[in-house]
């Protein structure tokens, strides 16, 4: 099947100086000398380096952004010819797996030479990172690196990942049009009597099918009136008439997710369905209404939470932030107080509790723009849409 055709892979590497430049100037303010990075994202995030291989925990990878000089990548040789291709220069080695010292007697020279002594390290340390390398490895850094201390960076990779460049806005816009075709493509695979199971498999090939790169994540479920949860694997259950079939996915266009859902009816939906899927599509429009710079995240949750509830619920969340993972900061729930600010990427999620342990979800993804937010997802109308009525 044609697909649309799909922009050029990667960034220039304007972007990533861009960046570079923005990480220093935190540095700088936050009185840093150095920041190192230990995870995926956030190592692509400075140099570019995509790959499937870190989905093996075997080795860890290092950055070093130092204040007054250019990204220094500390890596298992393996990765070298790929990390060549990109914009950073120095690039140290070491043969990895090494169970003497796999990396941090490198990692450890490369940080005493870049950063003066008693000088301050940071590491992201807030929510949703993580230090991904052995307890034992960071010890032995820790001991490694003289006077020099490890700090956290005061949420300084958070703030500047949060906020998007028009090409990285472009590219989850890319992944969202994908899964969008494959949503509409769905009456192709799923019917009365289709196992669950294999309509999950064979979304995931309609996403190929239409660009996707991948498809790391897909979530859903099925049920009479609803479903009980959105995480479960998908079972062998054939779908019947009257079920709700509701698919969750998180397809990736060069490094970059969508995440958005749709609900279906298999036959004629009940008047409850559909009153519940149009109240769903209000609460998601009053989110977007509400999602425009200068307000908070919560202010989002809680405009979906009136149409929800009328106001009297206790939302969880609602909707969180998107881009190269499918889950980022900020939280659409009343306990995140994150200013809105132009190029912030959201996803819109409420979640409808029908009763005798059935709910219904919905959820788009959008951009917040000077004047206001725009869609990235082509947002659902009221009418949930029916198969085989």
């Amino acid at each position: 099947m044609k697909t649309s055709p799909l922009p050029d892979r990667g960034f220039p590497t304007d972007e990533f100086r861009t960046r570079t430049a923005r990480i220093r100037a935190g540095l700088a303010k936050a009185g840093l000398d150095a920041i190192l990075l230990t995870t995926e994202p956030e190592i692509r995030y400075v140099t570019g380096f995509l790959t499937r291989f870190w989905e093996s925990p075997t080795r860890p990878w290092f950055v070093i952004v130092p204040l007054g000089q250019e990204p220094v990548a500390v890596i298992p040789e393996i990765g070298a010819p790929l990390m060549g291709q990109g914009w950073i220069t120095d690039i140290r080695t070491w043969s990895s797996p090494d169970y003497d010292d796999d990396g941090i007697g490198l990692l450890a020279r490369s940080l005493r030479g870049l950063v003066p002594d008693s000088g301050r390290i940071g590491v992201p340390d807030e929510g949703e990172t993580h230090l991904r390398m052995p307890l034992s490895s960071w010890s032995h850094l820790q001991k490694r690196v003289g006077g020099r201390r490890f700090v956290g960076d005061g949420g300084l990779m958070r703030r500047l990942r949060m906020v998007k460049s028009p090409a990285e806005i472009a590219k989850i816009e890319t992944a969202a049009a994908i899964a969008g075709r494959a949503f509409d493509r769905l009456p192709e695979i799923a019917a009365e009597g289709v196992p669950l199971q294999t309509v999950f498999r064979q979304f995931q090939g309609l996403c190929l099918e239409e660009g996707a790169d991948w498809v790391s994540y897909l979530a859903g479920g099925a049920g009479p009136g609803g479903y009980a949860d959105v995480i479960s694997p998908a079972s062998a259950r054939p779908l019947q008439r009257g079920d709700v079939l509701m698919l969750d996915t998180g397809a990736v266009h060069d490094g970059h997710f969508c995440d958005f859902n749709r609900n279906v009816s298999i036959g004629s939906a009940s008047a409850e369905v559909r009153a519940a899927h149009a109240r769903l599509i209000e609460a998601t429009a009053a989110g977007f209404d509400a999602a425009r710079p200068g307000q908070r995240a919560r202010d989002l949750a809680r405009a979906m939470d009136k149409v929800l509830t009328g106001g009297t619920g206790t939302p969880g969340r609602l909707g969180h932030g998107l881009g190269m993972q499918l889950t980022e900061p900020p939280s659409l729930m009343p306990a995140d107080d994150t200013v809105l600010r132009p190029g912030m990427v959201l996803t819109l999620e409420p979640v409808l509790a029908l009763g005798e342990g059935r709910i219904m979800v919905h959820e788009e993804n959008i951009v917040i723009e000077e004047t206001g937010a725009r869609w990235l997802s082509a947002p659902s109308g009221t009418e949930i849409p029916e198969i085989g009525a």
